[in-house]
């Protein structure tokens, strides 16, 4: 696999681009708080909006990837997203850099990244064999780890030691390269043979894509246990964002810090991610692997001061919550994909998206709504423990019960 021109740029390319988003989701909420000042209820507005597309057009990109080559997708939307980001400092030049205009960049941000996430997701199927499916997809996920060390460190640094605005520079750097490696890509990807007909209506596709999703047990519940976790997390997010600056007073570049330590956590689950699931089974990784990760930041409010013995801790924590989330992540993708048709690929992904992640804009408003009324560490836990929702779903779903062998189709594939 690692032969192939084309999966190595397709690897390289998605590697920058989570560069990017990763800088850039530590980037703007740290210019909110401590460029602008923005409070609690402010910030979750603010990653609500971010993460608002996802529940508006999940759906629609998926509909849309799967009638146009994701390459196309990929680098139309790294070069938006590098335009939106450079608008930032524009505006700060312009004396017009506010919450307002912070909103307005997130959302034309996570509105393009919902795309380029279906487009990369669906292009590996339509690049490598059914059988490096999971050894693709450690690859790509490997890489968004290495974005993890990368990013938010990148991100934290520079809001500190440059002045905010020209902090977003580097994410849209990284967009730009993306964009140069995916363009580069030049076998033809395999797209359904439609000479002569008209595309089916982008109502029906998105409707056929529900009820696989729905009728598959196993596309249902990675659905819902998606669900639990992200609304979840979310919140946890959100009061975390706030919680190691003024909770335990950690510059830009601490907190950037921190965050990173779950990127070496995240290689290493993609490592395991290769061999675990074939050697215990499926089932048995996916449930383990949710326990340990969402327990351990069980132990974040228990932390206090700014010393260097809680800035271990944190990495600490996000090491292990990075290595086995990372393990969750990347046996769960290879199940999807493995049940799902090629030619449905995109809208499965933007299906799962859509019911796994379109509740986080809720999440995080939660998270901020919490936090102004119980304070950041009891908010914290509270969020904290909501976690534990997902792993006791899949134990109790088709998911805990796959054995060491990927599963095929069951459901049969909805006429063209």
């Amino acid at each position: 696999m690692w032969r192939d021109r084309d999966f190595r740029r397709l690897w390289a390319g998605q590697t920058a681009s989570q560069l990017g988003e990763q800088s850039g989701q530590v980037i703007l909420p740290l210019i909110a708080v401590l460029a602008l000042d923005a409070g609690p209820g402010q910030l979750g507005v603010l990653r609500a909006v971010e993460q608002a597309p996802i529940l508006l057009l999940s759906l629609f990109a998926g509909a849309w990837v799967d009638r146009r080559r994701a390459r196309t997708v990929m680098v139309s939307a790294d070069l938006a997203r590098a335009v939106a980001l450079a608008a930032l400092p524009a505006a700060y030049l312009l004396g017009v850099l506010g919450v307002p205009a912070l909103l307005v960049v997130a959302f034309a941000v996570g509105a393009l990244s919902v795309f380029f996430d279906v487009a990369y997701q669906a292009s590996l199927v339509r690049l490598v064999r059914r059988d490096q499916l999971v050894a693709g997809n450690s690859a790509l996920e490997g890489s968004r780890s290495a974005a993890r060390i990368g990013g938010p460190a990148l991100g934290g640094a520079l809001v500190t030691l440059l002045s905010a605005p020209a902090a977003a520079v580097a994410g849209a750097l990284f967009f730009l390269l993306s964009f140069c490696s995916i363009r580069r890509i030049r076998r033809d990807e395999s797209m359904p043979d439609r000479s002569g007909l008209r595309p089916p209506p982008v109502r029906r596709q998105i409707r056929e894509g529900l009820q696989l999703v729905i009728g598959d047990g196993s596309l249902r519940a990675v659905g819902i246990a998606s669900a639990l976790f992200q609304f979840s997390f979310a919140a946890v997010m959100t009061v975390y964002l706030l919680f190691l600056p003024r909770g335990l007073h950690l510059s830009g570049a601490e907190v950037g810090l921190a965050l990173a330590a779950t990127g070496p956590g995240a290689v290493a689950g993609s490592l395991l991610a290769a061999r675990l699931p074939g050697r215990f089974g499926h089932g048995v990784v996916l449930v383990s692997s949710a326990v340990a990760a969402d327990g351990v930041l069980l132990c974040v409010p228990a932390l206090h001061g700014s010393g260097s013995g809680t800035l271990v801790a944190l990495m600490a924590v996000n090491f292990v919550f990075g290595t086995f989330s990372q393990l969750v992540n990347v046996t769960v993708m290879a199940v999807r994909q493995a049940v799902t048709p090629v030619r449905m690929q995109g809208r499965v992904v933007a299906t799962i998206n859509f019911v796994g992640m379109g509740l986080t804009p809720l999440g995080s408003l939660l998270g901020g709504l919490l936090a102004a009324q119980w304070g950041l560490r009891t908010g914290l836990l509270v969020t904290a423990f909501g976690l534990a929702l997902s792993p006791l779903y899949m134990a109790l779903s088709p998911l805990a019960r796959l054995g060491k062998e990927l599963p095929v189709a069951a459901t049969p594939l909805p006429p063209p």
